[in-house]
């Protein structure tokens, strides 16, 4: 008797510290991260090969290289879901047409007269859309959340008004941050049964053949690029590490924490674009982005957290 009361004692004591939700929430975090910082890093390069490489040609050859490069791990999970893939070819479409085939040309069309930096601030406004939608499918924000958001949007629209100068790319800018934040609220509809790296191949597939028509307008009007290490490397740079690599990253993360926790840690963004702009192109930063970098850190920090 005294064996069996011991067993319902051991049993019914609390056996761990640390809430259950606090890995995926981790992770998720980590993982959203992790793709804002390698995007950042294609911001730049969208700049730096403004005045090389035809924004089109930057958009086809990333996605054909980001093929190559998922292939080995996503082809063969295509194949054997293909069905699946055929039942929800509406959602596969809507998602290649946003992510993949509109959403990078426009940062690349924006990169020919927009500063990187720039371009890091205005698609910090795409999380307020991912929020947007998601309320707007039932979804409770929560007021730490709230106030996370609004205070990193606060940081983002001052270190906007701080006298950059309006351009026609920064109109290119705001429909990508749209498709951007279309294409994330959309990821939460995704089937659960569908993996995640032959959604990948599925939408790199679907969006690369998209673009087959405006690569051949390109080529014909434009003519094509010099084969140079400044151009080659670039974009194995954003084919392998900012859509493979990121996308995936990203696409988890959404499952895991949803798009608007998501979002708000795609605030730094602004911040690591500024950093790197800064340090490889040579974009000024002063004091008065610093703080409002701040700002936008520190909303990042008290949104994304997982409530106790």
């Amino acid at each position: 008797m005294a064996v069996a009361d011991r067993r319902t004692t051991a049993s019914t004591a609390p056996t761990a510290s640390v809430p259950k939700a606090t890995t995926p929430v981790a992770l998720g975090i980590g993982l959203a991260a992790l793709a804002t910082l390698v995007w950042s890093g294609s911001f730049v390069t969208s700049r730096a090969l403004g005045d090389s490489v035809p924004p089109v040609q930057h958009a086809f050859w990333r996605w054909v290289v980001a093929l190559v490069a998922v292939a080995p791990f996503g082809a063969r999970q295509a194949w054997r879901q293909r069905a699946l893939l055929r039942r929800h070819l509406g959602f596969v479409l809507l998602a290649s047409l946003l992510g993949v085939a509109t959403y990078n040309t426009l940062v690349n069309q924006a990169g020919v007269t927009t500063p990187a930096a720039n371009m890091g601030m205005i698609m910090a406004a795409s999380p307020v859309l991912m929020a947007v939608f998601e309320r707007a499918g039932g979804v409770r924000l929560g007021a730490r959340r709230v106030t996370g958001l609004l205070t990193a949007c606060a940081g983002v629209l001052l270190l906007v008004g701080g006298g950059a100068s309006f351009t026609t790319g920064d109109l290119w800018m705001i429909a990508a941050a749209c498709c951007f934040g279309s294409y994330s609220a959309l990821l939460r509809r995704r089937p659960a049964a569908l993996d995640g790296t032959a959604f990948l191949f599925a939408t790199f597939l679907t969006g690369t053949v998209m673009l087959l028509p405006a690569q051949g307008v390109s080529l014909a009007v434009q003519g094509g690029f010099a084969l140079t290490p400044g151009t080659v490397l670039p974009l194995l740079y954003v084919g392998v590490a900012s859509s493979a690599l990121a996308f995936f990253a990203w696409n988890k993360a959404i499952a895991l924490i949803g798009p608007t926790r998501a979002g708000i840690v795609y605030y730094l963004q602004p911040v690591c674009v500024a950093l790197l702009s800064w340090v490889l192109l040579a974009e000024p930063t002063g004091w008065a982005q610093a703080g409002c970098m701040a700002l936008i850190l520190g909303g990042v920090m008290l949104g994304a957290g997982a409530r106790r």
